[in-house]
C-alpha cells in the first residue's frame, strides 16, 4: 500500500507523481495498461473520485490516454518520454546587449543546476528569425520546456501557431520580460503599467505638468508602458492629446542616423514639454546624447525619466532617473516557474514583479518655481 507524501499536497498529486516516477524509472512503458481505478484506490487509499481527478491530469499533461471499455493506457504517442527530455529551449530577442546577458546568465545557471542543457536563440527582434527558431523547435522532440521573450509582442504575429504546436506536444512555454495577449500562456516580467504610472508620477511630483511620452511602438511593453503614464496623468487632472505622445518601433534606435531622426521629431512635435517619460534607458540615453548635439541641457531645458534602471542610466553624460527593473529576479523566478510547470503542467506559472523608482539628476524640481 503506498502512503507516501500524500498529506503534504494535494491527495491526487500522490498518483500523479508515481506515474511520472515510474515512468521514470522505465517500470511504465509506453502502451503499457495502467491499474484500474479500483485497484490505485486500494494501492493509494484513496477514494476512486481522487483517483479519476490524478488520471485526468494525467490525461491533460500528456502521460496517459483513456480508452472507453478498455481502461488506460500509457501514452505511445513519444510525449510520455518527455521525462527524460534534458533539453530547455530559452529564445530572447538579444543576446549581448543591454539586460540580456545578464537574465541568460541567471536562467542557465538555474536550469544547468537542475540538469538541464538550456539551447540558447536570439531573434533580433524579427518575426523571420522568430519563425526559423521556433520550426526547429517544434520538429525536435528531446525540448523539455521553453522560456521565450516574444517578438514585436504588441503586433500580428504569424508565429504564435508554433506556440501553440508545442502546447499540443506538452512542451510548456513560459514567456518572459513581456507577452502575447493572444496567447493564453504564463509569464514572468516586471508590472510594466506600475512602471510606466510611477515614472510619470515621479514628474508630476517634481512640479511638471506639461509631459510628453515617448513610447515603443511594437512592442507590448511600451503599450503597457504608455498605459501606466495615462492612469498616471489622468489621475493628475492633467489632459493627454495625440500632441504630447511619440511612437517608434525598433528600427527607430537601432543606429545613429535612426535615432538622429527620431530625436528631431521629439523636439518638433514635444518642444514645449518641460519633461518627457521615455520607454526604456537605452532610448534615453541615446536621445540624450542627441539632445546634447542639439544643444538641450538635460535636466534645463528638458527633464527625462526612463524605465529599467541599467547601466546606461549611469554611462551618459547625465545620470538618468530610471525605474528599476528587476533582472536577476525576473529571470530566476522565470527559470524556476518553467522547472514546476514541467513537473506539473497545471502549476500557476504567472508572477509581474513590484516596481520602484531609482532618483538621479535627469528630472529638474519645479516645485519652487
Amino acid at each position: 500500500m503506498i502512503k507516501e507524501s500524500i498529506m503534504t499536497q494535494p491527495r491526487y498529486m500522490a498518483v500523479v507523481d508515481w506515474v511520472k516516477k515510474e515512468l521514470e524509472k522505465g517500470n511504465l512503458k509506453p502502451g503499457d495498461r495502467l491499474d484500474s481505478e479500483n485497484e490505485l484506490s486500494v494501492k493509494f487509499s484513496l477514494s476512486r473520485q481522487t483517483i479519476r481527478h490524478a488520471i485526468a491530469v494525467l490525461e491533460k499533461e500528456g502521460y496517459v490516454t483513456r480508452i472507453q471499455g478498455s481502461g488506460t493506457y500509457i501514452s505511445d504517442n513519444n510525449i510520455t518520454d518527455k521525462v527524460n527530455r534534458k533539453n530547455i529551449a530559452v529564445i530572447t530577442t538579444y543576446v549581448d546587449a543591454y539586460i540580456f546577458p545578464q537574465m541568460i546568465q541567471h536562467v542557465e545557471r538555474v536550469l544547468s543546476n537542475a540538469g538541464y542543457t538550456v539551447q540558447i536563440s536570439f531573434t533580433y527582434n524579427r518575426i523571420s528569425r522568430e519563425k526559423s527558431i521556433l520550426e526547429g523547435i517544434v520538429a525536435k522532440d528531446d525540448i523539455a520546456g521553453v522560456i521565450a521573450e516574444p517578438t514585436k509582442s504588441s503586433l500580428p504575429n504569424p508565429n504564435l501557431k508554433y506556440y501553440e504546436k508545442l502546447r499540443k506536444k506538452h512542451v510548456p512555454v513560459l514567456f518572459m520580460n513581456t507577452y502575447y495577449e493572444a496567447l493564453d500562456a504564463p509569464h514572468v516580467s516586471m508590472d510594466d503599467i506600475m512602471a510606466g504610472k510611477i515614472a510619470t508620477q515621479y514628474v508630476i511630483g517634481k512640479g511638471h505638468k506639461r509631459i510628453g511620452g515617448v513610447f515603443k511602438l511594437d512592442d507590448s511593453q511600451g503599450a503597457r508602458r504608455y498605459f501606466g503614464f495615462l492612469e498616471a496623468m489622468n489621475e493628475a487632472s492633467l489632459r493627454v492629446t495625440g500632441n504630447d505622445l511619440l511612437w517608434f518601433d525598433t528600427v527607430d534606435i537601432e543606429n545613429e542616423e535612426n535615432v538622429r531622426q527620431l530625436a528631431e521629431r521629439i523636439r518638433k512635435r514635444l518642444s514645449t514639454r518641460t519633461a518627457l517619460v521615455l520607454y526604456n534607458d537605452e532610448s534615453a540615453y541615446k536621445l540624450i546624447n542627441e539632445f546634447n548635439k542639439m544643444g538641450l541641457k538635460i535636466p534645463d531645458d528638458i527633464s527625462i525619466v526612463g524605465i529599467d534602471d541599467t547601466v546606461l542610466s549611469t554611462n551618459g553624460t547625465v545620470q538618468i532617473t530610471s525605474v528599476a527593473y528587476p533582472t536577476e529576479e525576473i529571470a530566476v523566478k522565470a527559470a524556476n516557474n518553467l522547472l514546476e510547470l514541467i513537473k506539473n503542467g497545471r502549476f500557476d506559472a504567472t508572477y509581474e514583479f513590484s516596481v520602484h523608482i531609482v532618483e538621479r539628476d535627469s528630472v529638474k524640481d519645479l516645485t519652487d518655481n
